[in-house]
């Protein structure tokens, strides 16, 4: 197998095992089993589990800003961009329900264990948060546009958190249609 295509399975493997393990939780032989390769392998492409744990940070801001671009060229207007990410809760549900949003349990994980790559995790958050904010002054509240955003990702969090803790997806969708008629009376001020 060529060096990239493994360093990408290993990259792969360690977010999704991170987010239903969480860090701690994940070795390098639960990683190295999921990939198939042997240890000795492994550690030619990773020598710790933070350098793991920063390439996947980077998976995840490459992920999060090709489907924020994604968004903004789908959606005419601000407010069917903003939809887009209340939408985001509902598609992932099941895995919601299951282990949470996966830049809140990476961050809430980190930031308890004072680990330094919390900052480059939180990135995640501020990616959103500066969307958002642009959403919401394209939609005419400039000046509130970056409470807006805030107010957003802390429902969104609150909603992935309880929905893991009673294992309820239902949960999810009537929060999302509160968000939704929440994000159309902003849309008529």
């Amino acid at each position: 197998m060529p060096h990239k295509a493994t360093r990408e399975q290993i990259v792969a493997a360690a977010d999704q095992l991170f987010y239903q393990q969480g860090y701690e939780y994940t070795s390098f032989a639960d990683i190295a089993a999921a990939v198939s390769i042997s240890r000795g392998n492994f550690y030619y492409h990773f020598k710790s589990k933070d350098d793991i744990l920063e390439a996947v940070i980077r998976l995840r801001l490459g992920n999060t800003q090709a489907m924020l671009e994604l968004w903004a060229s789908q959606g005419k207007t601000a407010q069917e961009r903003v939809r887009c990410f209340i939408q985001l809760l509902i598609r992932n549900r099941a895995k919601i329900a299951l282990y949470g949003c996966p830049v809140g349990t990476l961050c809430g994980e980190l930031a308890k264990l004072e680990h330094p790559a919390l900052n480059d995790a939180n990135q995640l958050f501020r990616l959103f948060r500066h969307w958002l904010r642009q959403q919401f002054e394209s939609m005419g509240h400039r000046d509130q546009a970056d409470a807006l955003a805030m107010h957003l990702l802390a429902r969104s969090q609150g909603i992935a958190t309880l929905a893991q803790a009673f294992q309820d997806q239902a949960f999810i969708e009537q929060e999302a249609e509160q968000l939704d008629i929440w994000l159309t009376q902003l849309g008529t001020h």
